[in-house]
């Protein structure tokens, strides 16, 4: 069985592409994001397709708008059978919660479990100077822990934050919650449009739950590889 905590990024624009991908990938990687990229140019058809291949998915399309629309919207897509899906945890307590109940309300009608709701706190993309330049005081760290805190207090099952607040995180929220890491960077790796990241094992080790990891493996020569070294990094982190 896959390590779960390797949620694998299929960050392409096409379906071709992504079957591609996860079949190169095979038994080694279990779960998969699928982000505003390839939903919108592909809808629902991946969905079907990683379900079929009885992978677990973590619909990325970050909802942040008023509190029925975003509620209502998470009620149309857990149709669609995904196991982690999020909005932005700047949309506010009153949004969160809404968006909780509606969800757990509706799994309750359709007698299955709800899917998991979790909450972005800052862009791990975000650095110093965009933060700045947003008219932000608060350090980000401090922000994203803050916001860590609203989105429990909401409800919600856990965070996507940067793996350099994941300890903050874990010791503010407990060890129930979920801290989904993205911005995760095999040593030697590029970073590219990230700024706050670190490696797999420090990121579990700081406290993380789930990996979220793109780039290094589907632009990798040879993705498996890829995905097979960064599981023999984390396959003795606890």
């Amino acid at each position: 069985m896959a390590d779960e905590r390797l949620i694998a990024a299929l960050d392409v624009r096409t379906l071709s592409e992504a079957k591609a991908l996860v079949e190169k990938l095979g038994d080694s990687v279990g779960f998969y994001k699928v982000g505003m990229e390839l939903f919108y140019a592909v809808g629902p058809q991946i969905i079907t397709y990683l379900k079929e291949q009885n992978k677990k998915i973590f619909l990325d399309l970050k909802l942040h708008d008023i509190p029925n629309t975003v509620a209502e919207g998470l009620v149309s897509l857990m149709k669609l059978g995904v196991d982690i899906f999020n909005v932005h945890a700047s949309g506010g307590f009153t949004m969160m919660q809404k968006a909780v109940t509606r969800v757990h309300e509706e799994a309750a009608k359709m007698g299955i479990n709800p899917p998991k709701l979790i909450a972005i706190t800052i862009l791990t993309s975000t650095n110093d100077e965009d933060w700045q330049g947003l008219g932000m005081a608060m350090p980000i760290h401090e922000q994203v822990v803050r916001l860590a805190k609203l989105t429990q207090k909401a409800g919600l099952d856990g965070v996507v934050a940067s793996a350099r607040e994941a300890q903050m995180i874990r010791e503010a929220c407990g060890n129930d919650f979920m801290i989904v890491t993205p911005g995760v960077r095999p040593a030697g790796a590029s970073a590219d449009d990230q700024s706050r990241i670190t490696t797999p094992a420090q990121a579990l080790q700081n406290g993380a739950s789930q990996l979220v990891i793109g780039r290094p493996i589907y632009a990798a020569d040879n993705p498996k590889a890829s995905a097979d070294n960064i599981l023999e990094e984390i396959k003795n982190i606890k």
